[in-house]
């Protein structure tokens, strides 16, 4: 049994996607149509840059999800590969909304804007260089829970991707995040300042839940039979209403990527397919489980290497 799975922030590159829009109409469709759902030029954002433009979250997030949904269409179309036979479709934060537009949860079109609304209300949640995210390596969720509930008092800082075996990150105010790594620091654990700038996965993040509950009590969700799995719950969904209330509560709660990836193979999943740029969440999975077969999905040569 396979799972497909979608990456989140971070794994964008300039030219991400360019093998599939240079060999497919398919693609070269989705980017124009992209450009004028959003009213801006996001295919040459994309394709040529800068970096500083595809790297604002706002760009970021209808960005990764188009290169997703796109690589999608042309495994499923172009190669007749039948991914909706996945026992779960599943992606890491702004993934999650690949997941269920490809899952046909959301039409591609609302999903670009809903996700263009998402990275603007992120983005402004808090004024610029007052948030950050911390990633901490090499220990356990159990060890960072204890720390963070014996320092409450000194500082407030949060989980916000439960990502790996030893791969942990950290949302908070900067001067929070500050003296959690000094306490970091005297129980000898590694932790690296992450180049965001904004405090993702957290409760300062509620101006952007106000805006995004809104927003997606708008969205015209469909009914289908493919189950995602929950960011929130790391458990497996497929009700439009509850759907709805976990992706408003993702904002401000962590991405629990391990928990889900475990329960996944749990449930006999022994496959995963990543589809989108990069292969960060690949990476992930290796730390989680060593036994169960990867495919990252980045060029024509990995579609046909592909076996279900």
């Amino acid at each position: 049994m396979f799972s497909v799975i979608f990456p989140g922030q971070g794994s964008q590159i300039i030219g991400m996607g360019k093998e599939f829009y240079d060999k497919f109409d398919l693609v070269k469709n989705l980017f124009k149509e992209a450009d004028n759902v959003l009213q801006i030029p996001l295919s040459s954002i994309i394709l040529d840059g800068p970096k500083t433009d595809l790297d604002l979250t706002i760009n970021t997030q209808p960005a990764i999800f188009l290169i997703s949904y796109a690589i999608f269409n042309v495994v499923k179309k172009e190669f007749n590969i039948e991914l909706n036979k996945a026992k779960y479709f599943a992606g890491h934060s702004l993934g999650e909304y690949s997941a269920l537009s490809c899952a046909g949860y959301l039409p591609f079109s609302e999903t670009l804007k809903i996700l263009r609304i998402r990275g603007e209300a992120m983005q402004n949640a808090v004024p610029k260089g007052e948030g950050g995210m911390v990633a901490v390596l090499g220990t356990t969720i159990e060890i960072v829970d204890k720390i963070l509930k014996e320092n409450e008092k000194k500082f407030t800082t949060q989980i916000a991707n439960d990502n790996s075996e030893g791969q942990i990150v950290l949302s908070g105010k900067i001067k929070d995040l500050e003296m959690l790594c000094e306490v970091l620091k005297e129980n000898s654990i590694k932790n690296i300042k992450l180049p965001v700038s904004a405090p993702f996965h957290s409760s300062l993040m509620n101006k952007a839940t106000i805006i995004m509950s809104k927003e997606i009590h708008k969205l015209n969700f469909k009914k289908s039979d493919i189950k995602l799995i929950s960011n929130v719950t790391a458990h497996e969904i497929n009700n439009i209403i509850a759907l709805k209330e976990l992706l408003i509560k993702q904002i401000e709660n962590r991405v629990r990527w391990r928990e889900s990836v475990i329960n996944m193979i749990n449930s006999g999943v022994n496959q995963f397919i990543e589809i989108g740029p990069g292969k960060v969440l690949s990476g992930l999975i290796k730390r989680i489980n060593k036994n169960v077969k990867i495919d990252a999905i980045n060029c024509k040569n990995d579609i046909d290497n592909i076996k279900l």
